[in-house]
């Protein structure tokens, strides 16, 4: 355990050369279970990534999919604050931890979840965040699902690395904000992902606009169209675009995805179509259609 975290079942050690061969025939019985993966990756902080996350995932889980989320968020995990979820997971035997459950169709883990100081920071290093990402895919109690959601932190760093090394038939979708200091960063990633071999599975604009509660008028508050740009000059497939929404903000706070609010909103609106857009994209990806996952 590295200096600064206290974790309940998380070992956050590097294995040892048998018990990574374990490891690697759990993971790969895992993921066999799992139809599609989304990886969602950002080279920028504060584009919303986690909101991104989140909220496609309630809107499939509540389409009747079965869906995970992991949180590979290690040091600012907020997956499972802007679920409202609370607690730790439970240990269900040696190498089976039970994930929080959210309703019928939606499971998570996050580190959030093991830490016994929620406030608590987690000071690791590389080989210890890779373990720690391998751990939660192979030693947790996943089932079946039609998805699994990665959340990421910002960057192309050993979180991003993990993932892609360890669930190799990753869908990526890149998040970014309509403003040029994003997309440069996502621009950087999308190399990152050639570079890896990654599969892209296509591009979403959040922030895009800004619809005025009052007068219901849509304002370009941070211009808007720069990721369907992106998307077209490399080739990718763009997803959709979000706009900036007061109540995705009272959303977070209370502890419930904007989806899941009763009244209408045009965030609402607009996460349900991205997750719609998402599910096609990813039924029509000729990657997982060769994956022998099943």
């Amino acid at each position: 355990m590295a200096q600064g975290s206290s974790c309940r079942s998380c070992s956050g050690k590097p294995e040892a050369p048998g018990r990574d061969a374990t490891r690697e025939g759990r993971i790969g019985e895992t993921l066999a279970r799992i139809r599609y993966k989304i990886f969602v990756m950002s080279g920028k902080g504060g584009v919303g990534k986690s909101s991104v996350a989140v909220n496609v995932a309630c809107s499939l889980a509540d389409e009747g999919a079965r869906v995970g989320i992991l949180d590979v968020d290690l040091h600012g995990p907020n997956v499972t604050r802007m679920l409202g979820i609370s607690g730790a997971m439970e240990a269900r035997g040696v190498a089976a931890i039970a994930p929080k459950r959210l309703g019928e169709n939606l499971l998570v883990v996050s580190m959030q979840s093991l830490l016994t100081d929620p406030d608590q920071a987690v000071l690791w290093r590389g080989p210890m965040k890779t373990t720690a990402i391998r751990q939660f895919i192979a030693d947790v109690d996943w089932g079946e699902l039609d998805y699994l959601v990665i959340d990421s932190p910002p960057g192309t760093g050993d979180e991003h690395l993990a993932v892609l090394k360890t669930v190799r038939d990753a869908l990526c979708v890149l998040v970014t904000t309509p403003q040029e200091i994003s997309l440069d960063d996502v621009r950087k990633t999308v190399n990152f992902l050639q570079y890896a071999n990654a599969n892209i599975l296509g591009v979403v604009e959040n922030m895009s606009g800004l619809v005025c509660p009052y007068c219901h008028k849509e304002i370009e508050l941070f211009k808007k169209g720069g990721g369907e740009t992106l998307a077209r000059a490399y080739g990718l497939e763009f997803l959709g675009a979000v706009p900036l929404d007061p109540a995705t903000v009272v959303a977070g706070d209370l502890g419930r995805p904007v989806v899941r609010l009763e009244e209408d909103c045009p965030a609402k609106r607009a996460f349900a179509a991205l997750a719609r857009s998402i599910a096609a994209a990813c039924h029509s990806s000729l990657e997982a259609a060769a994956s022998p996952c099943t």
